[in-house]
């Protein structure tokens, strides 16, 4: 379980319990109104228009629980805090699937790794993992995140690189993973400022994911948000680039439960390519 809520959302607003603070966001995706009356929103402990108001000083950085694991929170320049909730399920079906495979350390390359909730959990069940983020105070971040749960001592290796480049040299090294998840953004750059443009590289960064896989691989599993395109493109694209490897194909959108209607609140897509192995 998740020490996370979505309390409400209407009027391009959401409200969310992180942990032990309550948080006001916005969404420009929810068109519908509020269930809760505004006296109730304005009980949030921070709001976020263009910037933060840290209404009731939540501290620097905050603990959130996951399962068996622990995050450091913060609130973000981008309105973000460190974690996407939405996600959960994945995590819980990384820690099966490498669990599953007792009789070899799986070898998982994250990609657009940001602050390692994934990296945590594919450490946590063993495997040895390759982080890959092109922000510096991600790489940081996730470190602590490390630190945190005690994984000082796990197979992680860091990486601050472009996604795109440290593909390709892993292609010329030879170097192989038994699974790949990505979080690809819309527009982005690397380290050194090359741009990143989601419709224009994300087909070169799978062509490269390919060269790198096993022999026998788990699964790749690609996370998208504020993308034009559905999960349908997602799955047709993973199976063109990994027709050559027998498997089955998935996707769908990321969505938020909230407490108070029950409603769903969509907040990305997702699409991912389980092999037979």
């Amino acid at each position: 379980m998740i020490d996370y809520e979505l309390i409400d959302s209407g009027e391009g607003r959401r409200l969310e319990r992180f942990g032990g603070y309550l948080l006001d966001r916005p969404d420009p995706e929810i068109l519908w109104k509020k269930s809760l009356p505004e006296q109730e929103w304005q009980s949030a402990d921070a709001i976020f228009n263009k910037s933060w108001d840290n209404k009731n000083h939540i501290p620097e950085k905050w603990q959130i629980n996951v399962d068996q694991l622990k995050f450091w929170l913060k609130l973000t320049p981008f309105k973000h805090t460190g974690i996407f909730p939405e996600q959960e399920w994945e995590w819980k079906y990384i820690n099966k699937q490498i669990s599953k495979s007792n009789d070899k350390q799986i070898r998982i390359l994250n990609l657009f790794a940001y602050t390692g909730v994934a990296t945590m959990f594919a450490a946590k069940s063993g495997a040895k993992v390759t982080h890959v983020d092109a922000s510096r105070p991600a790489i940081t971040w996730a470190n602590e995140n490390r630190e945190l749960n005690n994984l000082k001592d796990a197979p992680i290796r860091w990486i601050i690189d472009d996604a795109l480049i440290f593909t390709g040299r892993e292609v010329k090294r030879g170097a192989k993973y038994d699974a790949i998840i990505m979080d690809p953004p819309v527009y982005g750059h690397g380290p050194t400022g090359k741009p990143w443009d989601f419709s224009k590289d994300f087909p070169k960064l799978l062509a490269n994911c390919k060269q790198i896989l096993s022999d026998n691989p788990l699964f790749v599993l690609v996370n998208a948000y504020a993308i034009s395109t559905s999960p349908t493109t997602l799955q047709n694209t993973l199976n063109d680039y990994f027709d050559s490897f027998d498997g089955k194909t998935d996707g769908g959108e990321l969505t938020l439960q909230e407490k108070i209607s029950g409603r769903f609140l969509s907040t990305g897509i997702w699409a991912r390519k389980d092999f037979k192995g």
